[in-house]
């Protein structure tokens, strides 16, 4: 999902859109490292030592790996569990209701030519 992540990061760089990531591997250092490596320039917390049963994803029931919410301009969760295009078009769909109209290029797009 990386990919995915990095490209919406970059296309909405100037629009009110936040990717914020929580992570659950139990060492920090090696996180870091993670992180540098596969370019996660976004907002990564820390779900602590205890991994999975952390903080965090207790606090919001999360209960698989990786558990996505995409949350409105007033912090509702709107949509559950969307993944590429799906995750596209859901970022979309709040942007426009919050007045800023979007495209954004979906990565198999690109990769058959579409502009």
């Amino acid at each position: 999902m990386y990919p995915h992540e990095r490209s919406l990061v970059k296309q909405l760089a100037d629009k009110p859109f936040a990717l914020i990531g929580v992570n659950s591997d139990r060492d920090r250092e090696k996180l870091k490292t993670v992180m540098a490596e596969k370019d996660i320039t976004w907002r990564s917390f820390w779900n602590g030592p205890l991994g999975t049963g952390g903080p965090i994803s207790t606090k919001w029931n999360v209960r698989g790996w990786p558990t996505i919410y995409v949350l409105d301009a007033n912090g509702k969760i709107r949509f559950k569990g969307v993944r590429g295009v799906a995750m596209d078009k859901a970022v979309t769909q709040l942007l426009g209701e919050a007045g800023v109209k979007v495209e954004i290029t979906h990565e198999e797009e690109k990769s058959k030519g579409k502009p």
